[in-house]
């Protein structure tokens, strides 16, 4: 057991950078923060949900390869693990970082190599989870999803250690994840939960919501839950980091 309190950073990301900044690599460095290390943060990416796609690989490289406070590793599962021993590679690590893509097959092939009951070891051991997309849905019951297909599917079987549905990407005008997430609410199709527009992350200590932050000025979070009426909204003004 540790002393560290267990934590996680769900975020959007960061798709559409605005003319006031914001960047993804932003709240990366932010992640790294919660771990409160002294010296080199050992930060570990898992794109998973992108079929750990070389090119995600790529990004990742160049978004941090030359960061001075972070020791930067890669878990790779295709077409097999890249590590001899994923268990101990994973908790030897300060922050995991879950990239973005299918939230459904990014699950899928996590329980069939076992990560779930590794990476709540990791989390209750105090390495902080954090992600982007499907790399913020995963640690929720669940969200709108397309990785079913072009159209915004519920998808409920998340992790769970949240006790949420979570909605990413809450604010774009090219995809109506918006007004499906609150839609989804009204009907039951999903629990309550979170949403966070571009640049936003949801802070959450020891399993409950702590705060939002957001690397871009007047972004927000809502919390939906469902009523009478359908659903009803709070608005969450995050802090700016």
């Amino acid at each position: 057991m540790t002393d560290r309190p267990a934590q996680i950073l769900a975020v959007s990301g960061v798709l559409k950078p605005s003319p006031a900044g914001g960047r993804t690599l932003q709240l990366i460095e932010y992640a790294a923060s919660l771990a409160g290390r002294s010296g080199r943060t050992r930060l570990c990416f898992v794109p998973t949900g992108e079929g750990d796609n070389p090119l995600a690989l790529e990004w990742f490289g160049a978004a941090v390869g030359n960061d001075p406070a972070i020791e930067p590793s890669v878990l790779t599962l295709f077409t097999k693990p890249n590590v001899a021993d994923v268990r101990a590679h994973l908790l030897a690590q300060d922050v995991l970082w879950i990239g973005g893509g299918s939230v459904v097959n990014l699950m899928a092939v996590w329980r069939a190599h076992g990560l779930p009951e590794i990476l709540r070891e990791c989390w209750q051991g105090g390495v902080v989870m954090a992600g982007q997309s499907a790399g913020s849905l995963c640690w929720h019951i669940g969200g709108p999803t397309d990785s079913f297909g072009d159209d915004l599917a519920p998808y409920a079987n998340g992790l769970g250690w949240l006790p949420h549905s979570n909605g990413v990407h809450d604010d774009l005008d090219d995809q109506p994840r918006r007004t499906v997430y609150r839609r989804l609410i009204a009907e039951g199709a999903l629990p309550e939960g979170y949403a966070t527009e571009d640049g936003v992350g949801l802070h959450y200590v020891d399993g409950a919501f702590h705060e939002a932050v957001s690397v871009i000025p007047g972004k927000r979070a809502w919390f939906v839950s469902r009523d009478a009426g359908g659903y009803h909204e709070e608005e969450i003004v995050p802090r700016l980091i």
